[in-house]
């Protein structure tokens, strides 16, 4: 039995009666798939910081961060003090508001491609968009994404999410056979696939970094070649940046790289912690949305939705952006704690590990064979899922150390030197507790 166990069910009571009763009024006690793990997640009272406190008053230094939307910590006050504001104002209109003025503006001075904006209320929703753009405007039908990449629940991407990748993700999906997928890091192989269906290509659709998967950064020139071959094929290149935009560094990763998308996906830290999702990119394929230029038979609905750009949202999003921008030591400082806690890990596990991610982001793997690197979704699902999941159990039942199981970690400005120091200590008492059994 691991020595997580028993210490989990010790400490944490109320939530275990909590969530039972969870289980009777929701789906397997959860509102989003990937909170509920076993034997039970702990009931989550409040937040401060870099802190979650659950119902029986443990408190656990926080990698998960909000889903990483929370790049500036829990409870900022810099962003409280924003949405109480706006709250004492009214949280919804329904109707054109000057907050979404803010904060586009911050958006597009940022991110030269975003030319052109439209918000939601969720990632999902961005991408399920960018995808019927790119079909309105090349009039084509295909949609090529990554195997193992992560655009939410949209059924136009539902597809090649987790290993194996020949199995289907979900039913109830009526037809995926205007998505192709390709693999990451797999320049040679994925031309070859995009080739079989450029006369029909509407787009491609990649993340920069793999989030799904753990973290793994894309290779540049396999992004550049992606992005070219969509240019000679008449088809438009879409990067899902709703993890990384403005978690690297303050704007989209695409800049770094040398790139030109047509489309980028935004949200998590561009919402401030509330709800967002953004679809912008190039005039000229954004136009398509116009419902006062475009024909009815030519327009592109996108966007709608009751709550999109509601002023609490864009104050949250503005409030945060513009801490960022003001304080450019705050990349400096979540980047490189990110980067001790990668080295960190990566030198007390050794050939057990291998550590992925890129500035405040970081994930641990545990490879079956040493030797392959973890280059793409494939590789990662080799390795021992088990493992994985007793570390960060581990973490969370003995040292108070919160990781979603068996997800990313993000760093925030909330962390500090200690915090490094306090994960790498824990790491080293898995390591001897649970690599020496």
């Amino acid at each position: 039995m691991s020595t997580w166990r028993e210490a989990y069910y010790k400490n944490t009571p109320t939530s275990k009666k909590i969530f039972t009763r969870s289980q009777q009024l929701h789906i397997n006690g959860v509102s989003h798939n990937i909170r509920y793990y076993e034997p039970y997640p702990f009931v989550t009272d409040h937040s401060t910081g870099k802190y979650l406190v659950d119902v029986d008053s443990n408190r656990y230094t926080d990698y998960w961060m909000g889903h990483w939307s929370l790049i500036l910590g829990h409870g900022s006050n810099k962003i409280l003090k924003k949405i109480k504001e706006q709250l004492s104002h009214g949280w919804m209109y329904g109707t054109v508001n000057k907050q979404t003025m803010e904060l586009s503006n911050l958006i597009s001075k940022a991110m030269p491609v975003a030319e052109r904006i439209r918000y939601v209320t969720s990632g999902t929703e961005a991408v399920m968009y960018a995808a019927r753009l790119s079909r309105a405007f090349t009039n084509k039908p295909i949609i090529a994404k990554i195997d193992g990449g992560w655009h939410g629940y949209a059924s136009d991407l539902l597809k090649t999410i987790n290993w194996p990748f020949t199995e289907p993700e979900s039913s109830g999906v009526t037809s995926d056979e205007h998505v192709v997928s390709i693999p990451y890091n797999n320049i040679e192989d994925s031309i070859k696939i995009l080739n079989s269906v450029k006369e029909q290509l509407a787009g491609i659709m990649v993340e920069p970094i793999l989030g799904g998967s753990g973290g793994i950064p894309a290779e540049d020139d396999y992004l550049k070649s992606l992005q070219e071959f969509a240019a000679k094929s008449g088809s438009l290149f879409m990067l899902d940046e709703i993890v990384t935009g403005f978690r690297l560094g303050y704007g989209g990763m695409y800049k770094k790289i040398g790139l030109s998308p047509d489309i980028v996906t935004l949200g998590k830290v561009v919402g401030g912690g509330m709800p967002i999702g953004v679809i912008c990119g190039k005039k000229e394929v954004m136009e398509i949305a116009n419902t006062s230029k475009m024909s009815r038979r030519r327009r592109c609905y996108i966007g709608g939705g009751t709550f999109s750009a509601n002023p609490v949202s864009m104050a949250a999003g503005a409030a945060t952006l513009n801490t960022l921008k003001n304080n450019a030591t705050i990349y400096e400082k979540i980047n490189s704690l990110g980067k001790q806690i990668r080295h960190g890990i990566n030198k007390i596990l050794n050939d057990k590990s291998q550590i992925t991610g890129r500035g405040s982001l970081f994930m641990t793997h545990f490879p079956k064979s040493a030797t392959i690197p973890i280059r793409d979704a494939a590789t990662a699902s080799e390795c021992d899922q088990d493992m994985l999941y007793n570390y960060h159990m581990y973490l969370i039942a003995r040292e108070g150390i919160f990781f979603l199981p068996g997800k990313l970690g993000a760093v925030s400005d909330a962390h500090d030197k200690l915090d490094v120091k306090d994960i790498i200590q824990a790491t080293e008492r898995f390591a001897a507790d649970e690599l020496k059994r």
